[in-house]
């Protein structure tokens, strides 16, 4: 086996698991409404989300060829140089989602994909080793206009399904968007599976053309589809449920009106974008829906700290990913081949294990996800007790939580 192989083999590998991670991550841009309002219970809500993800990714590949050649410029790099690119945004794109997900902040596992591998790109080619037009037009405008958006749908929607309900009993009208938010949320997971697996796709695509076994023409191999797949439905089944409480509690107290009003906005949003090849943040459109929910209801309470928390996340997310995915490459570049490689992922890994071992101390699980918001994301009071050893960790003071 060459060191080129086995380097092919460590990309793969990590793309997988940045897949996984992406999973964990945003299920509750899926399932955080309904699980609030009580139209799913838990553990059926992230076992039916891992279906509908799985299933989701074998309907479209146009996302996934928007990131194998969209971000970086294929024509300037290539063999050893582009696999090391790919695997530097990958640790650069995998750290960023753990470190907001240990402080329980919804950002975009896209944008840190994306600032992953510009990083990367920038330091080991220079400034035309990006595809600028690519980025500026299917990576940031769809970032400042997705949220606003998905607000602006949701915020009409939550008016126009109140008014047209009003006159009906509580307890019917309840029971009725409830049911209604099993469909409307069984969607934003077939939308998200069509949307954010594709991305990894994509990903690997890239590896498999640095090392020679396809060529940029080539279409999309079916066992990348499958193995990717299955590692975001994996990731999605385990829960992350400590971002599910800050999207089901932490932003607004959520009824199953506005709980689905929010899917359905989402659910358009997002297929919209995978019909267009465009690679949305699923979490940015979420979370623009569920504040439209409370934007267009009289008596709810947005809770603007935790939006304005969540939005500083976003406006840092591919920067920092890009200064994590540059400094992975420049370790890897210095120290060379395999070796470097390997010692970036040793580091990848005990960063891993750091944070997971910190978010025990105080864990969410899904007897707990939707106990009453008491305090910030990732916040836990002083004096706090350590949690049992097998459970993972919460947002906010006194829960639970466990992947």
């Amino acid at each position: 086996m060459t060191a080129e192989l086995v380097v092919l083999l460590v990309v793969v590998v990590t793309a997988l698991a940045f897949d996984f991670t992406n999973g964990f991550h945003d299920t509750g841009n899926a399932m955080a409404t309904s699980i609030a309002t009580g139209a799913l219970k838990p553990k059926v809500a992230v076992i039916l989300s891992a279906v509908l993800n799985l299933v989701g990714a074998f309907l479209s590949v146009e996302v996934a060829a928007t990131v194998a050649k969209g971000v970086v410029d294929l024509g300037s790099t290539g063999g050893e140089e582009l696999l090391t690119i790919v695997f530097a945004g990958l640790v650069g794109g995998i750290l960023w989602n753990l470190a907001t997900w240990l402080f329980g902040l919804p950002s975009s596992s896209s944008h840190a994909l994306f600032g992953g591998l510009i990083g990367a790109a920038l330091a080991a080619i220079g400034i035309h080793g990006v595809v600028w037009d690519g980025v500026l037009g299917k990576v940031i405008i769809p970032a400042l206009l997705a949220p606003v958006v998905a607000a602006l749908v949701a915020t009409v929607g939550t008016w126009s399904v109140h008014r047209l309900t009003h006159d009906l009993p509580e307890g019917h009208r309840t029971r009725g968007f409830r049911i209604g938010q099993v469909g409307t949320a069984s969607l934003v997971s077939l939308a998200h599976g069509t949307n954010d697996a594709q991305k990894t796709m994509g990903v690997i695509f890239l590896a498999l053309v640095a090392h020679g076994s396809i060529t940029a023409d080539a279409e999309m191999p079916f066992w990348v589809k499958f193995t990717c797949a299955v590692a975001i439905a994996l990731g999605t089944y385990l829960g992350g449920w400590r971002i599910i409480r800050t999207l089901g509690k932490g932003l607004v107290e959520i009824s199953p009106p506005q709980g689905m009003a929010a899917e359905s906005s989402s659910a358009a949003i997002i297929l919209t974008s995978s019909h267009f090849g465009l690679p949305l943040s699923t979490t940015h459109v979420a979370t623009g829906s569920i504040l439209g929910t409370g934007l267009g209801t009289k008596s709810a309470e947005v809770r603007w700290g935790v939006a304005g928390r969540m939005a500083v996340a976003w406006l840092i997310t591919l920067p920092s990913a890009a200064l994590v995915g540059a400094l992975c490459w420049g370790i890897a570049h210095v120290i060379g081949g395999l070796p470097g490689v390997l010692v970036v992922f040793a580091i990848l890994c005990a960063l891993a294990g750091f944070m997971y071992l910190r978010s025990r101390r105080q864990p969410i699980d899904a007897s707990n996800v939707t106990d009453e918001w008491d305090g910030a994301p990732g916040g836990s009071a002083p004096g706090t007790p350590a949690a049992p050893a097998d459970a993972d960790a919460r947002p906010a003071a006194g829960s639970k939580e466990r992947l």
